[in-house]
């Protein structure tokens, strides 16, 4: 019996050790199974998420498509336009803004006035072709001339304008030798010359000179003038335009410049502020021709530009000028008589008309030696003048 029950025990042992391992064997397929499907969850995320990647990348190829497409049309329409309407259509609207640049320009001009009538009675029409009233006592500005046979302009041509303005003839000693270098030969020439028998005569300088400031220039600080200049309000700038030995041409800049200027002051422009007494002879060319605009806008600006008019009479043509007493024969015929209230624009007409000139070779051939068109284009820089004007004849 007691080995019956040992029996009964072993069985029972076996029994539970294998319910035992059956139970663990199949805990460990259910972790295994449930490992597989969390692998295959993420697996199908995984493959879910490369599922989606073609979607977005089939987007971004159609996003890149229509934009190359876009810029294909683009480029296609463009070039349909074509570089030869674009090009046109550019041209268009760069000469419409030149030509509304050149009438904008064309209307704040100068205007030059002009006539042929080289004559006492040409020469008042041009005057009241100005449209300009003078307000006090009127300076009359020559060059008395140098003898014995410069070619001033003569009384016979000038008395009658004279008299209108009820002017005084004004002029200044010379800063070199010959005849008008003192007071008392100067009035002695300005007799013979007949001024003195049309108008009063004024040596501005006779009683000494003052300086008037001179400002935004290179070359000079004041301009020093005969003391005289002081008494007149109003001048009339009366030039004989022609050709001349150190400025290459003289007009209305170099009547003011060199003609309004003391003794003292002529020695100061012409050697471009460096001195006031000696030698008037100066090695810089260029420099003195600044000094010699610099010089009028000085003087433009302390009279005031509403108070002065420049006429140019463009009469015996000569290379040399009014203070050489034997002077050369012209070679071009006379021109007529400009006038205008810009000194830049005037003196610019009158070059102008000499090179359209016949015979005009030995004149140009002065100007250009000397660079005389120098003297213009710095007293355009410095606010002077313009040289763009508008030429208008009172002969039509």
């Amino acid at each position: 019996m007691k080995k019956y029950f040992s029996a009964m025990a072993a069985c029972l042992a076996i029994c539970l050790l294998l319910a035992g391992c059956a139970e663990s064997h199949a805990g460990t397929g259910s972790s295994t199974q449930h490992a597989e499907q969390q692998a295959d969850k993420e697996s199908a995320a995984s493959s879910g998420a490369e599922t989606k990647a073609p979607g977005s990348e089939a987007a971004a190829n159609k996003a890149e498509t229509a934009d190359t497409k876009g810029l294909a049309n683009k480029a296609e329409t463009a070039d349909t336009e074509g570089p030869e309407d674009t090009a046109e259509t550019a041209d268009t609207a760069a000469a419409a803004e030149t030509k509304d640049a050149a009438d904008a320009d064309a209307s704040q001009a100068p205007v030059v006035y002009f006539t042929s009538d080289i004559s006492a009675e040409g020469l008042v029409r041009i005057y009241e072709a100005l449209g300009w009233t003078p307000e006090g006592s009127v300076a009359v500005k020559i060059s008395t001339g140098e003898p014995p046979a410069s070619n001033y302009l003569h009384p016979e041509l000038i008395g009658d304008l004279v008299k209108k303005v009820d002017g005084t003839i004004v002029e200044c000693n010379t800063a070199y030798g010959g005849s008008r270098s003192s007071s008392a030969m100067h009035k002695q020439v300005a007799e013979d010359h007949g001024f003195t028998a049309i108008a009063d005569f004024d040596l501005m300088d006779e009683e000494g000179e003052v300086e008037w400031p001179m400002s935004g220039g290179t070359r000079l600080d004041r301009i020093i003038v005969g003391s005289h200049a002081e008494n007149y309000s109003d001048w009339v700038i009366l030039s004989h335009f022609k050709g001349h030995a150190m400025a290459g041409f003289g007009g209305a800049i170099k009547n003011v410049g060199i003609g309004i200027s003391s003794p003292s002051g002529k020695v100061y422009v012409h050697t471009a502020g460096t001195k006031t007494s000696g030698s008037i002879w100066y090695s810089d060319q260029d420099a003195w021709l600044e000094a010699l605009a610099e010089m009028v806008s000085g003087f433009s600006s302390h009279v005031g530009k509403e108070h002065i008019i420049y006429i140019n009479v463009m009469n015996r043509l000569s290379v040399d000028c009014d203070c050489d007493g034997n002077p050369a024969e012209p070679d071009i015929h006379d021109i007529g008589i400009l006038a205008g209230t810009d000194p830049v624009a005037l003196d610019q007409a009158c070059v102008d008309l000499i090179y359209q000139a016949e015979g005009n070779e030995s004149l140009v051939e002065r100007m250009e030696s000397l660079h005389a068109i120098h003297t213009l284009e710095h007293a355009e820089e410095i606010g002077l003048g313009s040289r763009t004007y508008e030429l208008v004849s009172i002969d039509d």
